[in-house]
């Protein structure tokens, strides 16, 4: 069973229905109307960091879950939640700034790769077996 690996991935979920509210609220506080994708920093910024996240998602995804079978699940689940709060600095730097949002990216572009490159490994290391 893949517990930890189900439950972050449930949490990276939850982590994108929130940006998701978020860029709704954010059409709100700026006044810009759906469906209308540009027209205020702000909104500009949060809808960004929403598309972002589910750009990575089908990156991350299936690495995250490919690693827990070929791998462990505690180590995949561990390297999702590093994912995951790379994502939430994402956030919080961008939603600031444009300049913020590095740090955020690097930490979860870097556990990403991580990712896809254990599970890509342990894939190959089983075929030539």
């Amino acid at each position: 069973m893949y517990h930890f690996t189900a439950l972050v991935t449930l949490l990276a979920i939850a982590f994108y229905f929130f940006t998701s509210i978020n860029v709704s609220r954010s059409r709100t506080r700026t006044g810009v109307k759906v469906p209308a994708m540009t027209g205020h920093p702000d909104f500009e910024r949060a809808f960004r960091i929403q598309m972002n996240t589910l750009e990575w998602m089908p990156i991350v995804l299936p690495a995250l879950w490919l690693f827990a079978i070929y791998i462990s699940d505690a180590i995949a689940a561990g390297i999702g939640a590093i994912w995951i709060i790379g994502r939430i600095v994402y956030f919080a730097g961008y939603s600031q700034a444009v300049a913020k949002r590095g740090t955020g990216f690097a930490i979860q572009a870097l556990a990403a790769m991580a990712l896809w490159v254990g599970a890509l490994g342990a894939v190959v290391v089983r075929l030539v077996k």
